[in-house]
């Protein structure tokens, strides 16, 4: 049976991690163009992908510039995954650093901010347009020794809500998504699985909602 993100075009923030492969490999499988975005050009050669771009997320006009050289070797994008994020804290409240602070903000939000605002136009424009990214349940319950880091991902996650109330105003067919976990690590394939279903559903059943990954 063809996977309904067959044909569709999905770039992959932070490509090279093992989230990101695992999603490379079972986008790729499942017949779509797969567009590898990260920073280190030697680990995104091993990636499953059509395109691969060397880019600083981070960096606002690197990544209009990106949309560029994007549009033009494979055209717009039907999807956004956002798997750059890392993680920073310990020590209590009062272990919370200023480099801590900048690190999370850089990778978990400003990387958001710039790649949504930037591929916002594909994303409404397209007929399946999708956007997800992964979140911490820590959200839900904070602790001071991860307090960088849960309000960093709170943030993210109050960020993809507005894209996907935009998604819903403007009645496209397009949905935002948010995957919870507890720790990433062991549930790369079962994250991968779910990135690969997000088209087999309307866009109306899974804008704005907060899917959480257990093993």
């Amino acid at each position: 049976m063809t996977s309904a993100v067959a044909g569709r075009t999905v770039l992959i923030a932070g490509a090279s991690s093992a989230a990101g492969r695992a999603a490379c490999a079972a986008l790729t499988d499942a017949g779509a163009r797969v567009v590898a975005v990260g920073s280190n050009l030697e680990r995104l050669q091993t990636v499953a992908a059509e395109a691969r771009f060397v880019c600083d997320l981070a960096d606002y006009a690197a990544v209009t510039n990106l949309v560029s050289l994007v549009h033009a070797d494979v055209g717009r994008i039907d999807g956004l995954i956002h798997l750059v994020g890392g993680w920073r804290g310990g020590g209590g409240l009062i272990g919370q650093t200023d480099d801590d602070w900048d690190f999370l903000q850089a990778h978990v939000v400003t990387t958001l901010r710039n790649t949504t605002r930037a591929f916002n136009a594909d994303l409404l424009g397209s007929p399946a347009g999708r956007l997800a990214i992964v979140s911490s349940v820590s959200v839900n319950r904070p602790t001071p020794g991860g307090a960088n880091y849960s309000t960093a991902k709170a943030a993210a996650e109050t960020w993809v809500r507005a894209v996907g109330y935009g998604f819903a105003k403007a009645e496209s067919n397009s949905a935002a998504i948010i995957f919870v976990v507890k720790a990433l690590e062991g549930l790369e394939r079962e994250l991968a699985s779910r990135v690969v279903g997000l088209w087999d559903e309307p866009a109306a059943s899974v804008n704005d909602t907060r899917v959480t990954l257990t093993t």
